[in-house]
């Protein structure tokens, strides 16, 4: 935080906190009902704010799901990077990846992968929302790349290319069948795919 947004904050600290429970609200409610069916009414009776502070922050829905669908991405950023600097090496890099997404699936409330989800939802290329799925997806692609690469496979972005459609089935089968069958098959999956 800057010396400014620092001051700024203690001044007037409660549109901050306005702000992070309209983020809340809208993310706890988009992931567990969909983002369609919750609408900003509702959003903002649950957050406890005023229409007005919602459109002080928001000028629309779609503005909120951005940003909900951002603040997820930001969040999965920081665990995978936080992985792949602690990690010992790149094997065990893409073990804590491929083990992080297990953890996911078989987590309480799972209810499939939020991009996937919104996707589905906002299918149109150029609405904000799609384009934020786009640009998780492709930074995630990066990610495991660069964990390939690092570990010497023959072919890294084809590579990653299969460990995000496994990764992308076992989110779809971990919410429609039993999660815990999902993880081991991406797990034993995934890591056929490193070792070959």
């Amino acid at each position: 935080m800057t010396v400014q947004a620092e001051r700024d904050h203690h001044k007037n600290p409660q549109p901050v906190a306005a702000r992070d429970r309209l983020m809340s609200t809208a993310a706890r409610l988009f992931y567990a009902e969909g983002i369609r069916a919750v609408g900003v009414d509702r959003v903002i009776a649950e957050a406890q704010v005023t229409r007005a502070t919602f459109y002080r922050h928001f000028p629309g829905k779609e503005d909120l799901i951005t940003a909900y669908l951002q603040a997820e991405d930001q969040r999965i950023r920081a665990r995978v990077e936080y992985g792949m600097t602690h990690a010992g090496s790149s094997g065990e890099a893409m073990d804590l990846l491929i083990d992080g997404i297990g953890e996911e699936i078989c987590a309480p409330g799972f209810r499939g992968c939020p991009f996937i989800n919104a996707a589905a939802e906002y299918p149109d290329p150029l609405s904000s929302v799609h384009q934020a799925v786009l640009t998780h997806r492709s930074w995630f692609h990066k990610a495991i790349t660069q964990g390939l690469r690092a570990g010497g496979h023959p072919d890294p972005a084809y590579g990653a290319d299969i460990m995000m459609a496994l990764r992308d089935g076992a989110m779809v089968a971990g919410y429609l069948n039993d999660s815990r069958t999902a993880a081991t098959s991406f797990s034993r999956a995934a890591r056929s795919l490193i070792a070959a």
